[in-house]
């Protein structure tokens, strides 16, 4: 709980009795790898924080995974278009490596959006952050090459050691083979 503290501090500030009463609704889960968080096809109803591990957001096209997101340690998420518009999920959430999780459920999280300004505030920066970090993003894989991309990648902590390559592969929009070519010109 103190990751999730620290971070919520580092970003608002806040009355510690806010704090605990906020903090006393997330309840902790450990996924163990491969499996899912949430599945294409379902309702999603949590919202996520995770303490240690890493999460794939990947949706099935023509018999093939495409991984849109990786969220590593440190970050919000969910699929927040089936939480908004009370729809199914058109991705699958699977953890690629044992994942402890923080959640909170939705409705809960509305209810301390309102009965607290400065958690409001926090969402309202997680968010505009996530969504500027999507934009990035698209922007990069729409003008950046695949070793310009994998380059970006590298300076992403130890992001590219923890992702299986074949999901790296997918993420950055190359095929395995031309992944291992790209690594092979770059040592």
């Amino acid at each position: 709980m103190n990751k999730l503290k620290n971070n919520i501090k580092s970003q608002i500030n806040i009355e510690e009795t806010e704090l605990n009463i906020i903090l006393s609704n997330f309840i902790e889960t450990t996924i163990a790898k491969d499996k899912f968080v949430l599945k294409q096809g379902h309702l999603a109803t949590d919202y996520y924080f995770i303490i240690s591990g890493g999460i794939r957001v990947y949706f099935n096209q023509n018999d093939r995974q495409i991984t849109s997101w990786i969220a590593l340690e440190n970050e919000f998420f969910t699929d927040l278009a089936s939480i908004k518009n009370k729809s199914l999920s058109k991705f699958n959430f699977q953890a690629i490596e044992e994942t402890v999780l923080l959640t909170i459920k939705a409705d809960k999280m509305e209810q301390l959006y309102k009965q607290f300004p400065s958690w409001q505030e926090f969402g309202r920066k997680i968010w505009e952050n996530n969504f500027l970090n999507l934009v990035e993003g698209v922007i990069g894989f729409q003008s950046f090459t695949a070793e310009e991309r994998y380059l970006t990648a590298m300076q992403e902590s130890d992001f590219l050691q923890r992702v299986p390559l074949k999901h790296l592969a997918s993420f950055l929009g190359v095929t395995p083979s031309s992944l291992s070519r790209l690594r092979k010109g770059i040592k």
